[in-house]
């Protein structure tokens, strides 16, 4: 569909006008990821035309990367000024160049946004959030629905309490009936564009263990209560169960990350040394070309340091 639209306007060539795109992309406009939305607006003038004149796919949007490294307040001020201050959603996952005066500036001109993803983004202060967050709650008929502000350094006690007091809610570690915030999911921003409300509305809390405000997670498991921060409870990458009872037995992986042993079980491994990666380090599997399995990156640089010594003892015989 892409090609089609490029090659009429090459075969065209000196016409000014193109035929416009198929209608079923003003369909699939709106469910594209942004890196791919904005590749869109590359491939032809009528494709730029169709994403420019749409502002569906503008209203909910999520940096991440391979653009996260990229985004700077200016650069955001001109992708959410596409939703013409209608913007619904923004994630922002670990966009380290927004500061609070980029962030408080999209917020104003776009004051009806009703979850704000920011986890990661070093250099919005606790100060900005609170601000962002006033912006977003001081009208009747609108309230910030869901606040993610995990990786933002230096959040205290008192900027919690005034955080959740501006969101209508009381610290999590008081009202288990909240929902439950599972650290399996904590990467997961598939609902950012949903109604749901099995979300928190706030992501850090004080962790009833050390009393440090960092993310605070459960256990997804029904008969578990467990709940506090990844440092003071362990927790299994692919399923979030903790990690702590005798009935757990940790298995070592190929990444940094735990696997509780039905994870590891299921879980593809590497052929020399038998560890699996988590979901999130698959990308690091090393294939072998004419080879079905992987190897974990410690067993291919070792496969290819002893490769190279073979080699040089048979050059030099």
């Amino acid at each position: 569909m892409v090609k089609s639209c490029a090659a009429n306007e090459s075969e065209e060539g000196s016409s000014e006008q193109s035929g416009p795109p198929p209608e079923a992309m003003f369909l699939i406009l709106a469910y594209l990821p942004l890196y791919e939305l904005l590749c869109m607006r590359q491939v032809c003038r009528s494709l730029r035309d169709a994403v420019n004149g749409d502002i569906l796919p503008w209203l909910n949007i999520t940096v991440e990367p391979p653009l996260h490294s990229r985004v700077s307040d200016d650069i955001l001020m001109k992708m959410t000024a596409m939703a013409d201050g209608r913007l619904a959603s923004l994630a922002l996952l670990n966009c380290f160049k927004i500061t609070d005066d980029g962030l408080l500036r999209v917020i104003q001109k776009n004051p009806r946004i009703n979850k704000l993803y920011i986890p990661g983004c070093t250099g919005i202060t606790p100060e900005g959030v609170i601000k962002a967050v006033k912006l977003l709650t001081n009208s009747n008929n609108h309230r910030l629905k869901t606040l993610k502000i995990s990786g933002i350094y230096n959040v205290t006690k008192e900027d919690l309490q005034t955080l959740c007091n501006l969101l209508g809610k009381t610290q999590n570690h008081h009202h288990h009936q909240n929902p439950k915030n599972l650290y399996h999911k904590r990467r997961d921003i598939s609902k950012i564009r949903g109604e749901e409300e099995d979300d928190p509305s706030i992501d850090i809390d004080e962790c009833p263990k050390c009393g440090e405000v960092r993310a605070v997670f459960d256990c997804p498991r029904e008969s578990c209560s467990c709940r506090g921060c990844i440092i003071c409870i362990r927790r299994c990458e692919e399923c979030g169960v903790c990690m702590v009872g005798e009935e757990e037995e940790q298995s070592e992986a190929a990444c940094a990350d735990d696997l509780c042993l039905g994870c590891w079980l299921k879980l593809p491994k590497c052929s020399f040394c038998n560890r699996p990666y988590c979901h999130q380090h698959s990308n690091q599997q090393c294939r072998l070309p004419g080879y079905e399995g992987f190897l974990c990156v410690i067993c291919n640089d070792n496969f290819v340091q002893n490769s190279s010594r073979l080699l040089s003892i048979i050059y030099m015989k």
